[in-house]
């Protein structure tokens, strides 16, 4: 096991180092958003097919304008030109018609006068003009989307533009979710003395679906050795087995014994952030095994970290590590001397336009209605004093 309370980036690499991306399976267009493409996707067509209008006008040669021409035909879109355009002859033509052989640049409506048929043209028409050249976006067997790339509506109307009926795409992780203590009590049930509403079931499995994984039903298990046992078991028959609670050093905290115990080789224990010191990782064969605390907040902030890099990594993502961007500070926020942390903040826009992160009031990593009102993760360096307000620092976007 490596040594304790690794950085955040140290942890992050050795949980990379050890992915193995899955295989690919082919998936039908409609069915592949949100998954990641497992290799390259070529195009079947010229993109555009054929040179087409980028306006409603009047398909010309430029060499004959200024000047008073008679309307040879009319084009619309989805239907082919009927002939060559002649020369001293205009023909309409619709956005996205076929462009004539002949023509060189198409004229907007608004720019002429259209009298019964023949158009008056004031102005030279530029050659080339709100003309699409056949294959001026793409050629046909160039890559329209790159393997890695994850899947949303752009890169689905670029390869359904291009052509492509279905892709490759890097199998969905499998995986299990399981959250410890006799204390927790599904929501809906009545509570006892010293018993809580179990979320971080619920918290787990939403992320794993948003990164792309198939999350089994959530298992609570109650501080008991032959439960903990079961369940792990289970859970170690999936691509990812991620708990919550019982990683730490209390009598109750059996899951890190219990693994070692299933085979799970533990690879690191404790990473310098906060919320959530008592992060482990392990593996058992391909099975990667990630122990999160128990508090609502830090279970979160473990996942975005260190889960979410290596479910994404599974499936073959190009750039799996979490994406931090910059903004300042809108209010003073206290360093830690020990750690990083990750600070619950609401962004707005300041008047140059740079991001301004204000952090929520109330930072326990207990206080999951707190969070609730979060929409980025703020990254403090660890020091002595506190960063001001107006000070540069990076966020992440939850």
């Amino acid at each position: 096991m490596v040594a304790d309370l690794l950085s955040i980036e140290e942890a992050q690499r050795l949980i990379l180092e050890r992915v193995r991306p899955l295989g690919a399976e082919r998936v039908r267009l409609e069915e592949a958003a949100g998954r990641v493409l497992a290799e390259d996707a070529a195009s079947v067509v010229d993109l555009p097919p054929f040179p087409s209008s980028a306006m409603d006008g009047f398909a010309v040669r430029s060499a004959d304008t200024p000047g008073v021409l008679p309307v040879g035909a009319r084009i619309p879109a989805g239907s082919p030109a009927p002939r060559e355009l002649r020369s001293g002859e205009a023909m309409g033509i619709a956005t996205g018609g076929v462009v004539p052989d002949g023509a060189d640049a198409v004229i907007p409506f608004e720019y002429v006068v259209d009298r019964d048929n023949d158009v008056e043209i004031p102005e030279r028409v530029a050659p080339g003009a709100n003309v699409r050249p056949r294959g001026g976006d793409l050629r046909a067997g160039e890559t329209v989307v790159g393997r890695g790339a994850p899947l949303g509506a752009a890169q689905i109307g670029a390869l359904a533009a291009a052509g492509i009926a279905e892709v490759a795409c890097a199998a969905r992780p499998r995986a299990s979710v399981v959250t410890t203590g006799t204390e927790l009590r599904s929501p809906g049930e009545q509570l006892g003395p010293g018993e809580v509403y179990e979320a971080n079931g619920l918290i787990l499995a939403t992320q794993l679906r948003s990164a792309g994984a198939i999350p089994e039903r959530p298992a609570v298990v109650a501080d008991d050795e032959d439960a903990h046992r079961e369940a792990l078991a289970r859970g170690l028959e999936s691509d990812v087995l991620v708990t919550s609670g019982g990683v730490s050093v209390g009598p109750h905290d059996l899951v890190r014994r219990i693994e070692a115990e299933l085979g799970v080789e533990e690879v690191f224990w404790r990473v310098a952030v906060k919320p959530g010191k008592p992060v482990s990782f392990g593996l058992r064969g391909a099975t990667l095994v990630f122990g999160l605390p128990g508090n609502p907040v830090s279970s979160l902030v473990g996942f975005e970290l260190f889960v979410r890099p290596a479910v994404l990594a599974l499936q073959g993502h190009a750039s799996p590590l979490p994406r931090f961007e910059p903004g300042r500070l809108a209010a003073a926020a206290k360093q830690n001397a020990a750690r990083e942390q990750l600070v619950r903040a609401r962004t707005r826009a300041g008047d140059d336009g740079a991001v301004l992160l204000e952090p929520l009031v109330g930072q326990e990593s207990h206080m999951i209605a707190r969070a609730a009102g979060a929409d980025a993760l703020v990254l403090l360096p660890r020091g002595e004093g506190e960063l001001l307000a107006g000070e540069p620092v990076r966020y992440l976007r939850l």
